[in-house]
């Protein structure tokens, strides 16, 4: 077994761990849900060296499991200082999604034996915050598709497992900014689509508003310069040993030039042979 790449994917429940896991298997993980975290060490140490046969392990670990909590932080510790490279992956929603999430599936809170589900929802947050703060990389699955999150969870689980990957996000200032990023640019001194009618309705995904935005002078002189900083920045956070690392790109509303501009961005990551996904957060936010 490849030990290099064994991952704990865990968070908030409701959050997608499961759909997480099975894009792991998809991609060639052999994939354990629910085991115990006290099981993990032993569990590590007698699982046979099974050469190519898969890219890694991944590991579904949360709430589900009574003591999780208590044990999951000192057990972690000491396998990141013994011979184990392991990674934390944690997901997580806003209330709002949690609630529609769990109205939709009617499932059960791990929480709620005892109390309603908005208050087990609140009160999962607090006892998960010192793992997330422990995390290698946090993914806010709110405003993702299920299809979106496989495909981040591809783009994680990709062959080329030395290098580092980059997501890049589109969002609206209007919405807050996202909490996973590392580097945030906002582009609203670019001029705005919002404000031709005929644009208005349109997102950055169209013909139009990408000609509206890159047949600019002050864009190609940005873009040029945002390129050449980032092909400084991105190598420099390689070798410090990042395994991720979030750029996001903000406008007002995040419909319009973020849209374009991450897309221009992920083309030009992409183009140096990095792992690179695409988010856009408030694409499909209702116009004011």
């Amino acid at each position: 077994m490849k030990r290099s790449s064994i991952i704990i994917v865990t968070g908030r429940s409701g959050s997608g761990k499961s759909t997480a896991l099975a894009a792991f298997e998809d991609s060639g993980f052999y994939c354990v849900d629910n085991m115990p975290i006290a099981l993990l060490p032993a569990f590590l140490e007698q699982s046979p060296d099974s050469g190519d046969a898969f890219k890694g392990l991944a590991f579904g670990m949360d709430l589900r499991e009574k003591n999780f909590v208590h044990q999951v932080e000192p057990i972690l510790d000491k396998l990141k200082t013994g011979s184990f490279a392991v990674r934390i992956l944690f997901l997580e929603a806003d209330e709002r999604t949690l609630l529609k999430r769990y109205s939709q599936t009617r499932r059960r809170h791990p929480l709620a034996r005892n109390q309603s589900l908005q208050e087990a929802i609140a009160a999962e947050n607090p006892l998960l915050a010192p793992l997330r703060s422990k995390a290698d990389q946090i993914i806010d699955t709110s405003d993702l598709t299920v299809h979106d999150l496989k495909a981040t969870i591809r783009n994680i689980a990709a062959d080329d497992q030395e290098r580092m990957t980059v997501q890049v996000l589109s969002f609206g200032f209007k919405y807050g900014l996202p909490a996973v990023a590392d580097l945030v640019m906002d582009v609203r001194f670019l001029k705005n689509p919002y404000f031709v009618d005929s644009l208005r309705p349109l997102s950055g995904k169209s013909e139009k508003i990408r000609s509206f935005v890159l047949n600019n002078d002050q864009t190609c002189l940005f873009l040029h310069k945002y390129f050449e900083l980032l092909d400084i920045l991105i190598p420099q956070y390689e070798r410090e040993g990042k395994s991720y690392l979030t750029i996001a790109i903000g406008c007002t509303g995040g419909r319009h030039r973020s849209v374009v501009i991450t897309e221009q961005l992920r083309e030009h990551i992409a183009s140096s042979g990095r792992s690179v996904s695409l988010t856009h957060r408030d694409i499909d936010k209702v116009l004011s």
